[in-house]
């Protein structure tokens, strides 16, 4: 039982790390340097550019400080909820823009963000 507690405990950290450097590299790059990033909607959209970079780097930050520290670990749960609200909201916006074929990353950080509520919330409730 042990070693697979252990397994999965890389198995989560893993993932959060993943989510946290993906997070927080995004958010610098959107805050700091929009005009490099590859995106249209960038271009058209200064202020959301700045708006989804702080809520990236706050996610990137989440996914990782509070269980790491043991601060309040359930913060680590209500971030990884917030990603998957975050990616409905980039998937639905890439639709609305038709450009649905953009979506599978989204939908890959999704189920990260997915087992990272799974694996936490086990732990929590051992």
């Amino acid at each position: 039982m042990q070693k697979k507690s252990k397994t999965l405990n890389i198995f989560l950290w893993t993932a959060q790390g993943l989510l946290a450097v993906l997070f927080v590299w995004t958010g610098f790059m959107k805050i700091f340097t929009p005009d490099q990033l590859p995106f249209p909607w960038v271009k058209e959209n200064p202020n959301l550019v700045l708006f989804t970079g702080f809520i990236d780097l706050m996610a990137g930050i989440g996914i990782v400080f509070p269980a790491l520290l043991q601060l309040k670990p359930n913060l680590t749960l209500y971030t990884s909820i917030g990603i998957i609200f975050l990616m409905l909201a980039a998937i639905t916006f890439h639709i609305l823009r038709n450009e649905g074929k953009d979506i599978g990353f989204n939908i890959f950080i999704m189920i990260l963000a997915a087992f990272v509520i799974w694996g936490r919330s086990r732990k929590l409730k051992a």
